[in-house]
């Protein structure tokens, strides 16, 4: 029997396990190509291999910079909860034959590695008190002070 290809493994495991949206298992994929290059590792061979751990940090950042301020919005759409699931989609592959694995490899390393919310929302919040500047074509960056005027002077 030929193994499954990559689109072939996804359908037949969403049809057994509807928890992630198909989109899931290409956005991991991805981000695990995007973390190999990342991380510099070569092409084949026991040194390309990536730790759960380095796929994590790989996945917030190839998240962060395709999705932006929708990249929360958009895991969640997707069924992605918790770093455990992006382990779930992980071991799926691996269970199919598309992904390789160690012997130190274990669901359990994708357990607890961050806030989602932390992770994916925060580096988009406004910073606490600081202040809102006009970057509007004509418009002064500088806020008035109470009593001044435009440029933030007494009257």
């Amino acid at each position: 029997m030929n193994p499954l290809s990559f689109e072939e493994a996804v359908e037949h495991i969403c049809a057994e396990d509807t928890r992630y949206d198909p989109d899931a298992y290409r956005f991991v994929r991805d981000a695990l190509d995007y973390t190999i290059r990342f991380l510099d590792k070569p092409r084949v061979g026991q040194g390309r291999h990536v730790s759960g751990h380095e796929l994590l940090d790989g996945i917030r950042h190839y998240a962060l910079s395709e999705f932006g301020p929708m990249a929360l919005r958009v895991l969640y759409t997707w069924g992605l909860r918790e770093t455990q699931d992006f382990g779930e989609i992980v071991f799926h592959l691996v269970d199919l034959g598309v992904l390789g694995r160690t012997e130190e490899d274990r669901r359990e390393d994708f357990s607890g590695g961050y806030d989602f919310d932390e992770a994916f929302g925060a580096p988009f919040r406004p910073v606490a008190g600081a202040a809102l500047e006009d970057h509007r074509p004509g418009r002064s960056a500088v806020r008035p002070k109470p009593g001044g005027n435009q440029q933030g002077e007494p009257s």
